[in-house]
C-alpha cells in the first residue's frame, strides 16, 4: 500500500508544508494588494517582505530537518535562556515597541520582531528534552511537573505583561500537549487545565480590551459599527463567497471594509473569493498536518522526537483551527494567526521551524532510516542530509581482531618451525662430537 512506504509521513508533511506556504502567499498578495497600494503606492508592499520570510522560513524548514537530535537536544536549555531574557528585555520602555495593544515587539532598521514566538519553540524543544531525559533514564516522568510548571508560569507571567492574550493562549496549548503526550497523571492534567482555563477567564474579564472581545462574543448583534464591526465584517465576507467564491483577488471585504483582511482575519477572504470550496480544502490540508504529524509521533522511537512532533502537530492544528473558530464567529476573538496563512514575518519563520521538527522526526523512523541507507532517496540526503543515527560503525574496526587472538593464531604456525630448527642444530652437534672421537 502507499502509505506504508519507508518515506511516506515525509513526503506528505513536505509537500503539504509547500502547499501551506504557496497558498499563503497568494492570499497574502490578494488581501493585502489595495490597502498596500494606497498606503504605498505599490500592491507589493506586503507581499515581497512576506515572499522573504517565506523563503527564510524555507531555509530554517532544511536546516531543522538536517540538524542532528543530539545537537538539538544540547541546545535546548540555551534556546530557553536566551528566549527569558528577550522576553524579559521587551517590557523595558525604549527597548520593546508596543504595537495593536501589546508591547511584545521588537523593531531594528524598520524590521519587527516578536520575541514570544521564539520562546513558544524554545518551550516545546526544552520541554522535550526534559521529559525524554526522564524517560530514557527510567525515573517517573511525575518527577518532572515541577520543573516543568515553573518554567511555565515564568514564560506565561512575562506573556501576560505583555498584554498579549493570544500567545498566552497558545503556551498553555504547548504545555497540555506536553502533558498529555508526556505520559503525566490523569489527575494533574486536569487540575492544570481547569487552572488554565480559570486564569484566562479572570484575565479575559480584567482587562478593558480583552473584555469587549467577550462582550462582542456574548453580544454578537451589539454596536456593529463598535465593537462588533470586524465580527460580522467577517461573516459578510463568508456569505459573499458563496460555494464556489467571487474569483481569485476579487473580494469586496479587502476594500477597507475589514480590517486586519491580510492577517488575523485572512481566513474570511479565503472564504469570499474561493469560497466553501477552497475553505474547506484549506481545513483539510490542517486535518492532514493532524494525522500524518501523530502518526509520525507514533513510529517514532525516540521520546524526545515523540513528544516533539506531538506537541508540534497540535501546536499548528489548534491555531489554525481556534483561528478560523472566531473568524466564523464560534469562539471570542484572540488575535492568533493562521499559520503559514497570515501575514507575519516572525510567525512564519517560527511556524517553518515547527513544520521542520516533525519533518525532522519524519525522516528518523525506522523505516525511513533503513530506507535511506540502502540508498534510497538520493535527492533528500542532498538537500537535507543523511541523519547521523542511521550511520552503522566502520567495519574495519568491527572486523579488526583483538591483539590475543591473532598471537593466538599466529603461535601455532610458529612452533614447528622452531621445533625443526632445533633437532637439526642438536643432530649437527652430536655428528661433529661423533667426528672428533
Amino acid at each position: 500500500m502507499w502509505s506504508s512506504r519507508p518515506l511516506f509521513d515525509f513526503h506528505v508533511i513536505l509537500s503539504v508544508t509547500a502547499l501551506l506556504v504557496t497558498v499563503g502567499l497568494v492570499m497574502v498578495l490578494s488581501s493585502s494588494s489595495v490597502e498596500s497600494f494606497v498606503s504605498s503606492g505599490s500592491p507589493y508592499a506586503r507581499f515581497l517582505p512576506q515572499a522573504m520570510y517565506a523563503a527564510i522560513g524555507a531555509v530554517v524548514f532544511v536546516a531543522t530537518v538536517r540538524v542532528s537530535t543530539q545537537t538539538m537536544r544540547a541546545l535546548a536549555p540555551w534556546l530557553l535562556g536566551i528566549a527569558g531574557v528577550l522576553l524579559v528585555l521587551v517590557l523595558i520602555p525604549g527597548i520593546g515597541v508596543e504595537q495593536m495593544g501589546a508591547r511584545s515587539w521588537f523593531v531594528v532598521a524598520g524590521i519587527s520582531f516578536q520575541p514570544s514566538e521564539f520562546a513558544k519553540v524554545a518551550l516545546v524543544v526544552w520541554c522535550a528534552h526534559l521529559l525524554a531525559t526522564y524517560l530514557s533514564a527510567g525515573v517517573d516522568v511525575n518527577n518532572a511537573l515541577k520543573p516543568l510548571a515553573l518554567v511555565s508560569v515564568i514564560v506565561m507571567a512575562l506573556v501576560v505583561l505583555q498584554r498579549d492574550l493570544g500567545t498566552m493562549i497558545t503556551i498553555g496549548i504547548i504545555v497540555m500537549s506536553v502533558l498529555w503526550f508526556g505520559g503525566f497523571r490523569g489527575r494533574y492534567v486536569a487540575a492544570i487545565t481547569i487552572t488554565g482555563v480559570v486564569a484566562s477567564l479572570v484575565l479575559g474579564l480584567t482587562a478593558g480590551y480583552r473584555s469587549d472581545r467577550i462582550k462582542a462574543f456574548m453580544n454578537p448583534e451589539l454596536d456593529p459599527q463598535g465593537l462588533n464591526y470586524q465580527t460580522i465584517q467577517a461573516k459578510y465576507a463568508l456569505a459573499n463567497g458563496g460555494v464556489f467564491g467571487t474569483g481569485l483577488g476579487q473580494s469586496d471585504a479587502k476594500w477597507s471594509y475589514l480590517p486586519q483582511s491580510h492577517n488575523d482575519f485572512i481566513f474570511a477572504v479565503i472564504g469570499e473569493e474561493l469560497g466553501f470550496v477552497g475553505a474547506f480544502l484549506l481545513i483539510a490540508l490542517f486535518a492532514i498536518v493532524l494525522l500524518i504529524g501523530m502518526r509520525i509521533s507514533q513510529r517514532s522511537t525516540d521520546p524526545f522526537l515523540r513528544i516533539l512532533a506531538a506537541t508540534s502537530t497540535t501546536w499548528i492544528v489548534l491555531q489554525a483551527f481556534i483561528n478560523m473558530a472566531y473568524v466564523v464567529g464560534l469562539i471570542p476573538v484572540t488575535g492568533l494567526q493562521l499559520p503559514l496563512i497570515s501575514a507575519g514575518g516572525t510567525s512564519m519563520i517560527t511556524t517553518m521551524m515547527m513544520f521542520g521538527f516533525i519533518a525532522h522526526a519524519a525522516l528518523r523512523e525506522p523505516e525511513a532510516l533503513a530506507s535511506l541507507h540502502s540508498g534510497a532517496g538520493r535527492w533528500m540526503r542532498t538537500l537535507f542530509g543523511r541523519p547521523a543515527e542511521h550511520r552503522p560503525a566502520p567495519r574495519a574496526r568491527a572486523e579488526r581482531r583483538p591483539a590475543d587472538s591473532r598471537q593466538a593464531t599466529r603461535r601455532p604456525s610458529r612452533e614447528p618451525a622452531r621445533t625443526s630448527r632445533r633437532t637439526a642444530e642438536q643432530k649437527m652437534h652430536s655428528s661433529s662430537r661423533r667426528a672428533r672421537r
